[in-house]
């Protein structure tokens, strides 16, 4: 008897599906029983025990720790981390975080020595491709709520460097929100779930999220999403591969409005927000949208997208 599950609703709602295409991929074939040998006559069908197959089934969503079935996701992912304790430092290394030395970007000049000194900090943790592994990697670290001061977690798509000069990144932006600590340390640590959920489950963007057949759909504009743990608040961010110009094209017209849908699905949809909310308090922003070139800009010079 499988445990009860302790995941969260969104979660346990794509259960039905998930035990669907498990069962689709044991059913016995036709004209073998199950032991595999040919035992039925050409044209007939042995009848299937669909409740046994189910019981001998286990997903993540019926037991997080004890299953037997794999569910691929679109894309590969990287789990990184780091924080004052791992600087300088030489992590113990296990078999989730005995990866190759931290790559790093390719970038001319002082941007490769600069991404290079903050790249020997960031470790790698895990890499994972499956629902499953996913929730193998969520139940084993530490939540958000619980991160030392000035400590990060970035999940990035596998090949990704979380950093600005890394070639996915350099012309894109990132959405983000910074929330006071004190009265968002019960809601932290389901904001980054949830967020993560949907990177991985691809539904931040748009035209990937309605495609009738992925396969064919453009390359998302996601590339990773992080949290941050600051003395006084947290930052929550998504990064994408591409920032509007402000050109007035139509190219980047239609730019605009897929990073604004981004923005109002994060708003609403994932961090729970009424679509009209105004966040202004101490230390809190607004969801808001800068692009990496302009995030040393200060005053008006910065052209910022608020949703």
């Amino acid at each position: 008897m499988a445990s009860a599950s302790s995941l969260p609703a969104p979660a346990l709602q794509a259960s039905k599906a998930a035990l669907t295409a498990a069962l689709a991929e044991n059913h016995v074939k036709e004209g073998q029983n199950e032991n595999g040998d040919e035992s039925l006559e050409a044209g007939e069908i042995e009848e299937v025990d669909m409740q046994q197959q189910a019981e001998n089934i286990r997903t993540v969503f019926n037991d997080p720790t004890n299953f037997n079935v794999k569910h691929p996701l679109f894309s590969a992912w990287t789990l990184w981390f780091d924080s004052p304790a791992t600087k300088g430092r030489n992590m113990p290394q296990t078999p989730m975080t005995s990866f190759p030395q931290t790559p790093v970007p390719q970038t001319p000049g002082g941007l490769a020595s600069a991404a290079q000194g903050w790249m020997e900090d960031i470790k790698r943790v895990i890499s994972f491709d499956s629902v499953e592994e996913f929730w193998g990697m969520y139940n084993n670290i530490v939540p958000p709520s619980n991160l030392p001061q000035r400590a990060n977690y970035y999940l990035f798509k596998e090949g990704i460097i979380p950093a600005w000069e890394d070639d996915a990144n350099k012309n894109g932006g990132k959405w983000s929100i910074q929330l006071p600590k004190d009265k968002n340390r019960p809601n932290v640590d389901k904001m980054w779930l949830y967020t993560m959920l949907a990177a991985i489950g691809e539904t931040f963007d748009p035209v990937l999220a309605n495609a009738e057949n992925p396969d064919d759909a453009p390359q998302s504009l996601i590339t990773g999403v992080i949290v941050s743990t600051r003395p006084q608040f947290y930052r929550l961010s998504i990064w994408t591969r591409s920032a509007p110009q402000a050109t007035g094209t139509d190219e980047d017209n239609k730019l605009k409005e897929r990073v604004e849908a981004i923005g109002r699905h994060f708003k609403v949809n994932v961090l729970g927000y009424q679509s009209n909310a105004k966040l202004h308090a101490p230390l809190a922003t607004e969801v808001e949208f800068l692009s990496h070139k302009d995030s040393d800009k200060k005053g008006k010079q910065a052209r910022k997208i608020i949703v």
